[in-house]
């Protein structure tokens, strides 16, 4: 995988980059744990320059955001009622869970977007629940360049720093993604078991 990302950046550059973080953003087959440190190292070694390399990354990463913000805008509150009335258990929401995450939403919005920027896996997934609450777009884009650009920028500066040691951040950095998905898995598992129990 190291190779094949090292050969797709050396010959694509910064557009590769940027390809490589929108995919991880849409589906994650490659996580930016993986990516940004690599651009950090190939910086390094004089083929980018890392300012760049970060503004590739953070570009690539918010375009993915855009992507599923819209396609919470595109479901919007009362379709997404619809849903969970008829499939709650499995969304393990119901219609007045998506009033409360709404508000929620409303209140601590900005906040949401930018700490959910840095946390593996649901860096993806709070960009819908933005789109459904109809957060402002300013906001949103606000906040997610500040998370992202802090997240590539710390990604890609520790590649950097490493160089040839580049691999070892996401030695350090995938335990923590892997846990953070585990928790995020049990604990949907653990919501799908407990669904009707709990709406009672």
């Amino acid at each position: 995988m190291f190779d094949w990302i090292t050969e797709f950046v050396s010959y694509t550059g910064y557009f590769g980059v940027l390809l490589l973080m929108f995919s991880e953003n849409l589906f994650p087959p490659i996580p930016s744990e993986l990516i940004m440190p690599l651009a950090g190292f190939t910086a390094a070694a004089g083929e980018l320059n890392i300012v760049l390399a970060v503004i590739a990354g953070a570009v690539g990463s918010l375009l993915g955001a855009l992507f599923w913000y819209y396609v919470g805008l595109w479901l919007g509150r009362r379709r997404l009622q619809g849903w969970t009335a008829r499939h709650g258990r499995w969304l393990t929401l119901s219609p007045e869970d998506v009033d409360h995450a709404c508000a929620w939403f409303n209140r601590h919005g900005r906040k949401a977007v930018f700490f959910g920027r840095l946390i593996p896996a649901v860096r993806t997934l709070i960009s819908v629940p933005a789109g459904f609450a109809k957060m402002p777009l300013g906001q949103f884009l606000i906040s997610s360049i500040l998370g992202t650009t802090l997240w590539t920028g710390l990604l890609a500066g520790a590649g950097f720093l490493l160089e040839s040691q580049y691999r070892k951040v996401a030695d350090l950095v995938n335990p923590v993604s892997n846990l953070v998905i585990g928790v995020l898995l049990l604990w949907y598992a653990y919501r799908v078991v407990t669904f009707r129990r709990k709406s009672r």
